[in-house]
């Protein structure tokens, strides 16, 4: 068994692309039409053919509630490793991003985490040399 997909609710499928592929540096995976919204998956350009984040559209309540509750709880959606944590942020900050936490050293990682403008805390991490 392994892990092939993993979803995120987004609060708009088109905005979400927009972030995930031009800010974050995802690639677009699949965009398939399905009835009003999108099968719509990105992936990481260092793995390509690896697991896919399918951004997928929140327009069920129950999923809405959960997302904003979260959201407002700090906890992030996701987590997204990186090799320097710094220079993410940095590069992220440059592009706009919003910052919630910044680089902070929690042992064997350090995390951050910023705001996706789609609906969702997103966690980046860098893993600590020990």
């Amino acid at each position: 068994m392994r892990i092939e997909i993993t979803g995120v609710f987004v609060d708009n499928q088109d905005k979400a692309l927009k972030f995930y592929t031009d800010i974050l540096g995802f690639l677009p995976k699949h965009d398939i039409p399905v009835g009003a919204f999108r099968w719509l998956t990105v992936v990481s350009p260092e793995n390509p053919d690896g697991v896919e984040l399918l951004l997928e559209p929140n327009d069920n309540p129950a999923s809405s509630t959960f997302q904003q509750a979260i959201f407002e709880q700090g906890i992030p959606a996701h987590m997204f490793s990186v090799d320097d944590i710094q220079s993410e942020v940095d590069r992220l900050k440059d592009l706009g991003v919003e910052f919630f936490m910044e680089p902070t050293d929690a042992g064997q990682v350090t995390i951050a985490i910023f705001n996706d403008t789609c609906g969702n805390l997103i966690q980046i991490m860098q893993t600590n040399e020990t």
